[in-house]
């Protein structure tokens, strides 16, 4: 099958490798020529584990190209995939300008039937749009269906070879057909293809993430009250994902999520919602608790040096919003650098891959390390915020030695209390009963 993914992105170079791992012949595109022109050298311009062989791989075997020429791309594709940024507008709505300017450029270059296929986040309602443009910018016979990506940074390409489920939203029998015969490879083993109407796919995806997110904030929420009534969130946790009803995933407390979806998405459907004339209560709180929490491990600190951090160094190790990946987008350390250079803190930080990524945004108004024990030579606190392996279990005899006061804040609950505090650490986790203090 051919194949075009218009946006070279995470979501589209995900999916592109993918597609032409099971011998589709697919041609990504992008109108910016620099990334093309590393993808053609073999350079991947993000950071996800096993993407870059997937990538190389397929392009040596001819299936996998990259181009700026959308026009002989789009032409002769069975299949359009726009995997273009649906980043936030100033009102918290999703901007849809380049998705739609997508899809009237592929409209221009249809040579024959195609299906438009939206692999972006959009809101409900976006797939009419654009299917109401393409029709004015061809006169070809065309369809377009919903594709929601449900893709975990870290293990993105793990996720979309080995799908947990495929949501395709479309009424098109012939849209269908050439769908479910793409994605059968993807799905052998079991049935995991759902089919159900464009708008309710759209949802489908929002629904998911602010499902994810809300679990989360839940339990940031009653970290709050274990830390106010001694109580152990940990022990709480364990608890609650023992029951089979509930289950044990994103059951976690820490200093709040970031990334490239779940805020995004949860300030788009509380738009949607808005547009519509209705109001997503719980919702709104899930963001505001977000909101939040990632002020807290600040606060922490601040407390601790009596609301005083001048002459303070703190040591911040993880900067991405997750493991697994680059990506510094909303990411917790960042509300926390921000939080401490504006209390007259100086800044050391460390993460494994994101250090290029946060000069970007910080710029040198902190001191980067590559060692873990570098940065936090000499620290008055370390506050973990990014759980990456490498931070599980520190020599904390060596920490406690190069540190100048032996505090940590631990802002994912990776570490034991106990431990910490034998070893003469003052720590403070989230919700572990004594984070208060």
């Amino acid at each position: 099958m051919k194949i075009c993914v218009i946006g070279t992105g995470y979501v589209g170079l995900v999916a592109g490798a993918g597609f032409a791992d099971m011998g589709n012949d697919v041609t990504c595109c992008d109108i910016d020529g620099e990334k093309i022109a590393a993808l053609k050298r073999g350079q991947v311009p993000i950071y996800e584990p096993g993407l870059d062989k997937l990538i190389a791989h397929n392009a040596q075997e001819g299936r996998l190209a990259f181009t700026t020429e959308l026009g002989a791309a789009v032409a002769g594709a069975q299949v359009v995939v726009l995997a273009v940024g649906t980043p936030p507008a100033p009102d918290g709505s999703a901007d849809l300008s380049y998705i739609l300017q997508a899809a009237q450029t592929a409209a221009c270059a249809l040579s024959g039937w195609a299906v438009l296929v939206t692999k972006s986040t959009v809101p409900v309602g976006t797939g009419d749009r654009i299917e109401a443009i393409v029709r004015q910018h061809t006169r070809h016979e065309f369809a377009v269906a919903s594709n929601p990506e449900f893709l975990k940074e870290g293990d993105a390409v793990n996720d979309f070879m080995k799908p947990d489920r495929v949501i395709i939203g479309t009424s098109d029998p012939r849209a269908l057909q050439t769908l479910q015969a793409l994605y059968t490879p993807f799905t052998r083993s079991s049935d995991r293809i759902l089919v159900m109407d464009r708008r309710s796919a759209e949802l489908t995806k929002y629904a998911a993430n602010a499902m994810l997110a809300t679990r989360i904030s839940f339990m940031n929420e009653l970290a709050v009250l274990c830390d106010a009534v001694g109580a152990d969130i940990e022990l709480v946790r364990k608890g609650l994902g023992s029951d089979a009803r509930i289950g044990a995933k994103f059951l976690y407390a820490g200093a709040g999520f970031g990334g490239s979806c779940f805020p995004k998405d949860l300030r788009a459907v509380l738009n949607t919602a808005k547009q519509a004339g209705t109001r997503l209560e719980v919702l709104a709180a899930v963001e505001a608790v977000n909101q939040r929490q990632k002020h807290l491990l600040a606060e922490r600190l601040l407390k601790h040096f009596g609301g005083d951090l001048h002459g303070r160094k703190i040591a911040v190790w993880g900067l991405a919003f997750k493991p697994g990946t680059d990506d510094v987008r909303e990411a917790p350390a960042l509300v926390l650098i921000e939080d401490l250079l504006a209390a007259g803190a100086s800044v050391a930080a460390t993460d494994p891959v994101a250090i290029s990524a946060t000069r970007k945004i910080v710029g040198e108004r902190v001191q980067y390390h590559a060692s873990n024990y570098q940065c936090a030579t000499g620290a008055d606190a370390l506050a973990l915020v990014t759980e990456w392996h490498d931070y599980r279990r520190p020599n904390f005899e060596r920490l406690h030695d190069i540190m100048r006061t032996p505090v940590v804040v631990d802002g994912r609950n990776v570490w034991e209390p106990a431990v910490l505090r034998a070893a003469g650490f003052t720590y403070y986790g989230i919700g572990r009963g004594r984070g208060a203090e």
